[in-house]
């Protein structure tokens, strides 16, 4: 059961912000967080992101997704507009950093994503989105606006007693790089892609 773990105020370029450290033991130095802006408004629909660690897209900036842009879009979007970003430790997918970088060459090799971790033995997306519930539940929030472009998100809320009042697009513009990776989003996993590089907005 995940409890609040330590809580500090954090300024940030995107604004100020409530971060909220949450794991079953203080021991765990790899925490979920909530990160909070500071306008955000309790008693009506929260505006909410579950958003997956990717060391490789927020740290290093990698080309090879769109992690990255999501988070900061996400920080700009919270801070003008109020909301809550649940931060959850599930790096590439939750196989993990090392596993990464293996799907990672074999892309280079002509795998997509899927298959590069399929090849590897490895779930296609082995995400778990129970813990953002939980910490939903811990802050007392009851309704969201979920950003998001992924169904599956849509469904773990649907499915839980938080209630889901909309969804908000988070649309990142294609690159040369991330183009295959989007691709793969929307046709394989179902997410609610439009590809920006197309002038007519036509869907990947």
């Amino acid at each position: 059961m995940l409890k609040i773990q330590a809580k500090a105020n954090v300024p940030t370029e995107y604004g100020n912000f409530r971060m909220i450290a949450f794991s079953e033991q203080e021991s765990d130095w790899m925490p979920h967080m909530a990160i909070i802006a500071e306008n955000t408004d309790f008693s009506k629909p929260v505006n909410v992101r579950f958003h997956s660690e990717c060391i490789t897209g927020e740290v290093f900036h990698s080309k090879k997704c769109e992690c990255g842009q999501q988070l900061d879009a996400a920080m700009e979007f919270m801070h003008e507009n109020g909301g809550i970003i649940i931060y959850l430790r599930q790096e590439g997918r939750n196989i993990g950093i090392i596993n990464k970088l293996k799907a990672y060459a074999l892309q280079e090799q002509g795998f997509d994503t899927v298959e590069a971790n399929l090849k590897l033995g490895l779930p296609a997306d082995d995400r778990d989105f129970s813990a953002a519930i939980e910490i939903l539940n811990l802050l007392e929030v009851k309704e969201i606006n979920l950003l998001t472009n992924n169904p599956e998100k849509m469904k773990i809320v649907e499915n839980s007693n938080v209630i889901l009042n909309k969804r908000i697009p988070l649309q990142i513009t294609a690159t040369k790089e991330s183009e295959s990776y989007l691709k793969v989003k929307k046709d394989y996993f179902g997410h609610l892609l439009i590809d920006k590089t197309d002038p007519d907005k036509k869907t990947l």
